[in-house]
């Protein structure tokens, strides 16, 4: 394979519920599009990740009686911010957005499919205890690097890109190109600094070199 294969662009939940009027809407949510857009025809490889829940899955506020989205509880062991239904199965809000230029993507990534255990990461489950089959994908594309981008940078984008770290791929963020919850404010800041701490380097769109 050729090496300027061996970049890819990976694309967080860019999905229905997480823009504006959406059932977990990320403020400024849909400003990411226009940048993954931009940068698609740059890569070989393009991949999207995507919140595929079931229905009632145990992340969801509305399976916990007296709890409100936002309340953090004990989940199997894990420390889980509850959240509102979002990005159910079979309904628009799981879908990747219209805007998004899907015809370029390689391939999707479903993750928070188990009921018991959400996943931010799109590469594990919260508890690092599934895989979703991403890292052996890109590995076995000889992927050295990707870039990442899409929402929310607090949370899925976070873990996606501490990961991707991990797993030994050399890992930027597309800061322009990311927006936060922000449940407490200040969490987009400060998930940007825990990424810089873990070796992900941080770019802008406009530097992206095409391949």
């Amino acid at each position: 394979m050729p090496s300027h294969a061996q970049r890819a662009l990976l694309l967080v939940d860019i999905q229905n519920d997480f823009m504006p009027g959406g059932a977990l809407a990320v403020p400024d949510g849909d400003a990411v599009v226009p940048v993954a857009n931009a940068l698609i025809p740059k890569f070989d490889l393009v991949v999207a990740t995507r919140d595929f829940h079931p229905p009632g899955h145990e992340s969801f506020a509305s399976q916990h009686e007296g709890k409100a989205p936002g309340e953090i509880i004990d989940l199997h062991g894990l420390e889980q911010v509850l959240w509102p239904d979002h990005c159910v199965q079979g309904t628009p809000g799981s879908e990747l957005v219209d805007a998004l230029d899907t015809d370029a993507i390689t391939a999707v990534f479903p993750k928070g499919t188990d009921p018991s255990v959400d996943s931010y990461s799109g590469f594990f489950d919260n508890g690092q205890r599934h895989d979703t089959g991403l890292g052996d994908w890109l590995k076995e594309r000889d992927v050295e690097s990707v870039w990442v981008l899409g929402v929310a940078t607090d949370y899925c984008v976070k873990f996606t890109a501490l990961d991707a770290a991990k797993l030994g791929f050399r890992t930027f963020l597309v800061e322009d190109g990311v927006r936060g919850v922000n449940l407490q404010e200040g969490d987009d800041a400060r998930a940007i600094e825990a990424m810089k701490a873990a070796g992900v380097l941080v770019t802008t769109s406009d530097a992206v070199p095409a391949g």
